[in-house]
């Protein structure tokens, strides 16, 4: 009589049912405990060696890559499909787990101490035409980024993009482990099809066939009904949201991207802000062995803008704006005092040792740092040296315009010593700051200011409720209109600060939450501060309106860029490196030719016709 397993199979039919199985082992799971077993792989051959008649295959599959040896003597029977198989092809292998000789040890793979024997080797599928680039890690080569995007499918097998992907998967593992299982959040989806709303940017629009010239619109964000969640009692909401916005072409957006959504009721700002440095802690330490800060540092957007001139800085290294408005309003400069008299400001950069590293070609009109500040709305750069005897130099009418008081005030403000070179920017504020932000972080990568390593996570805080839109002449919500004022800001809706916090990392902003209204008095009156009529608020906005008067809570939440944050956790410079698959800065799938035409009875059912022209 047969034994029977621990499980009750016998031993012979276990075997049997292993054999039948499609793969026994991922290429990568294989170790020195396996020597001796036969186990069946499935994959891609990543590379192919003929050595003196011993064939060598790399074998890849989605874990890694194992080594796969066909000997005429010691595999005869699979050796003849081992010969035939190049790069790419898909194979099942059968064989023993052999130790590797001491000689062929490879440290840089896992599996690097073993390899197989195939005793069996079945083609499961060929490539039929040229590879439009290398796969193999072994032959990576640098590809222009459309190419990668129409074959998409197989970059996405090399390795860089592998890895990039997985990183992508163990962050949503990672938050959604956090927040499900330490803090009781619970995933709600929210609708994507629903109604066009103002404000953010282009809707995306979908008509509807069963309601004739009426419109879906895609979601910007759930924001609206993640607020009405929280009206209903789900107290700890989050979701893994796909978004749409119909952006203007910037290099790296995306038409769709996906968010980290959170909305929480009964809690505090400074409990929303730590629940989020907690999670930012468990991610980091569970996908990269970093241990952040306990605390993340906090600063005001005034100050932000103040000391940086964006409300996103870069805190790894100390280049610092200096605002001198007060002590050049009066300069005979006409430059500088007409900026402040048009209600501009006058800021500085001051760059140490600038004087042997930049040269004045480099500052006037078509030199590189000009096009830097250029790019952020300036006409121009002004600039005084530090000579070595602590005297000024430049070129025009700054010195001829500056008291030796002022002299003296201006080199202590911004700390200039000998060798210093001091950039002034002069005009309006918002391209003060936005210029002299840009040749800041040029500079600062130029002079290896900025550690790569270094990992700076930063709270913004205190934001304006309202910016000025110079083309439509109205006051618009900086962040959105659901953001609730400080309640001591209240009376004055257009000066008052809102209760908002993004996170900035390296100098990039990865989230951005707030404290939300829940009053539908104050929400009425922020309304009408963006120009929103009554009548408008109610055909927009009435069911959230008519939500808050049936007992809403005091609530607030925040959104994550799932694409920013893998990039950056990934080292990558764009998000599309860590999109399975992205659209081009021409909003375009390059992979499936979308957008495209579609049939003539399409549009007819819908009641729409294109008013586009034919494209020659």
């Amino acid at each position: 009589m047969i034994p029977p397993c621990w499980w009750g199979e016998p031993c012979c039919l276990k075997r049997e049912r292993d054999q039948s199985n499609m793969r026994t082992h991922y290429c990568s799971e294989l170790r020195n405990d396996h020597v001796g077993e036969r186990v069946t792989l499935c994959g891609w051959v990543d590379r192919r060696r003929d050595h003196g008649g011993v064939i060598f295959l790399d074998v890849r599959d989605r874990t890694g890559i194992i080594q796969i040896v066909s000997d005429p003597e010691r595999t005869p029977d699979a050796y003849p499909q081992a010969d035939a198989l190049r790069n790419e092809y898909v194979v099942r292998i059968q064989g023993k787990v052999s130790r590797r000789p001491d000689d062929s040890l490879n440290p840089r793979l896992p599996t690097g101490e073993v390899e197989i024997y195939a005793d069996q080797i079945e083609l499961l599928n060929a490539v039929h035409q040229q590879l439009p680039f290398q796969v193999s890690t072994a032959d990576e080569e640098s590809v222009k980024e459309e190419l990668r995007l129409k074959y998409r499918y197989l970059d996405l097998r090399r390795d860089r993009m592998h890895q990039n992907i997985m990183m992508r998967h163990r962050l949503m593992q990672s938050i959604r482990r956090y927040l499900e299982d330490q803090q009781g959040f619970v995933d709600v989806e929210t609708p994507v099809l629903t109604r066009s709303t103002p404000e953010g940017a282009r809707d995306y629009l979908v008509p509807s066939r069963a309601n004739p010239g009426e419109w879906f619109a895609l979601p910007q964000s759930p924001q609206i009904f993640k607020q009405l969640l929280m009206v209903s009692g789900f107290d700890r909401y989050y979701q893994i949201a796909r978004c749409f916005r119909d952006e203007d072409l910037r290099a790296d957006r995306q038409p769709e991207f996906t968010q980290l959504d959170m909305e929480m009721s009964f809690m505090s700002q400074a409990e929303i802000i730590q629940l989020n440095e907690d999670l930012m802690r468990h991610v980091f330490k569970t996908l990269k062995d970093i241990d952040l800060p306990k605390t993340f540092p906090q600063m005001t957007y005034s100050e932000a803008m103040e000391r940086y001139g964006t409300d996103r800085p870069d805190t790894r290294f100390e280049l610092e704006l200096v605002n001198v408005s007060d002590l050049l309003a009066d300069s005979g400069f006409k430059v500088f005092s007409g900026a402040i008299k048009k209600g501009g400001q006058v800021k500085v950069l001051p760059i140490p040792d600038g004087n042997a590293n930049i040269s004045n070609v480099r500052i006037k009109p078509g030199g590189d740092l000009f096009s830097e500040a250029s790019a952020g709305g300036a006409k121009g750069l002004a600039y005084i040296r530090v000579k070595d005897d602590g005297a000024i130099d430049t070129i025009g009418a700054i010195k001829d315009n500056l008291s030796p008081e002022q002299t003296a005030e201006l080199l202590e403000r911004t700390g200039a010593k000998p060798g210093h070179l001091l950039l002034f920017g002069a005009g309006p504020t918002e391209i003060v700051n936005a210029s002299l932000s840009r040749l800041r972080l040029a500079l600062g990568a130029e002079m290896n200011l900025i550690d790569p390593d270094q990992i700076d996570l930063l709270w913004i805080t205190e934001f304006p409720m309202f910016e000025w839109n110079a083309d439509e002449k109205r006051l618009e919500a900086l962040h959105h209109p659901f953001t609730a004022p400080y309640p001591e800001d209240a009376a004055d809706l257009k000066t008052a600060r809102a209760q908002a916090y993004d996170l900035v990392y390296n100098g990039l902003e990865i989230g951005g939450g707030s404290l939300r209204i829940y009053q539908a008095d104050l929400q009425r009156r922020v309304f009408d501060a963006i120009g929103l009529s009554e009548e408008e608020a109610q055909d927009k906005f009435g069911f959230l309106l008519n939500a808050f008067n049936f007992g809403a809570p005091p609530h607030g939440g925040i959104a994550y860029g799932i694409d920013r944050l893998a990039m950056l956790l990934s080292g990558e410079e764009s998000i599309r490196d860590t999109i399975a698959f992205p659209k081009t800065q021409q909003a375009r799938c390059l992979l499936t030719q979308a957008p495209s035409n579609v049939d003539q009875k399409q549009l007819k059912e819908l009641q729409i016709k294109s008013t586009a022209e034919a494209k020659k």
